[in-house]
């Protein structure tokens, strides 16, 4: 979900959710339309929403996210 602050991020990858909320887009396969799946990167880093920068890249709920979505 994108918060008040997250107007860096770059249109054509929100979205309004089922409520109304701006989000970032998923593709069919469950990924952020952001991540590049190459190298399992975000493709827009410096622009991410704030709830993605408060996720610790190899923390908990980045490595539970992941886990998640494995063999994608």
């Amino acid at each position: 979900m994108l918060l008040l602050g997250d107007a860096s991020v770059p249109s054509h990858f929100v979205v309004l959710d089922a409520w109304g909320a701006e989000v970032m887009e998923r593709l069919d396969d469950g990924w952020c339309i952001a991540l590049d799946r190459q190298r399992l990167r975000c493709s827009i880093y410096s622009m991410r929403p704030q709830l993605c920068r408060d996720v610790a890249m190899g923390g908990a709920e980045c490595l539970a996210a992941r886990s998640e979505h494995q063999g994608c």
